[in-house]
């Protein structure tokens, strides 16, 4: 397995990922993608399996607001390099490659750079189900989101270093 960001190169197997992993009410649409990998390639951290295929990603932008807003996702125009926190917009693993720990290998980079590029913290929505993964790594939940993104209930999830 080997972790690399990405490049517009990606697009195709980034959006096919993320059809597998979510609802089509909550999955990026590959035009969503395509504005995020010109904005922020080095925001998109990909696992591939030996033979090179796409198996898990994460991506998001950084900003200097502390709160995850449905807008960011839309308007990759809103991310800015040196801001403060890392957001995250979806941890996607396609479902025969789930249960190995391999979304666990990501996000544990994806906090690593963080930290490493000087970050306050990470940031991610979470349905309820899910608030026990990300306390592993040290998330805190605050809550009930605003968020209405894909007409579900999400928790704001915050990760201070």
């Amino acid at each position: 397995m080997h972790i690399r960001t990405a490049t517009m190169e990606d697009l195709a197997a980034v959006t096919a990922v993320e059809a597998a992993c979510f609802p089509a009410a909550e999955a990026a649409k590959e035009a969503d993608f395509a504005a995020r990998l010109r904005a922020y390639p080095d925001h998109f951290w990909l696992l591939e399996d030996g033979d090179g295929t796409l198996v898990s990603f994460v991506n998001g932008l950084v900003t200097d607001e502390p709160t995850l807003r449905d807008e960011m996702y839309e308007n990759a125009a809103l991310h800015n390099e040196s801001g403060a926190w890392q957001m995250i917009f979806g941890v996607n693993t396609l479902p025969q490659y789930r249960r190995q720990g391999l979304a666990a290998m990501v996000m544990e980079r994806v906090i690593a750079d963080a930290k490493a590029q000087g970050r306050k913290g990470c940031v991610l929505t979470c349905k309820e189900k899910l608030i026990h993964y990300y306390e592993k790594f040290g998330f805190q939940n605050e809550g009930v989101s605003q968020s209405v993104h894909g007409g579900v209930v999400w928790y704001d999830m915050r990760l201070t270093f």
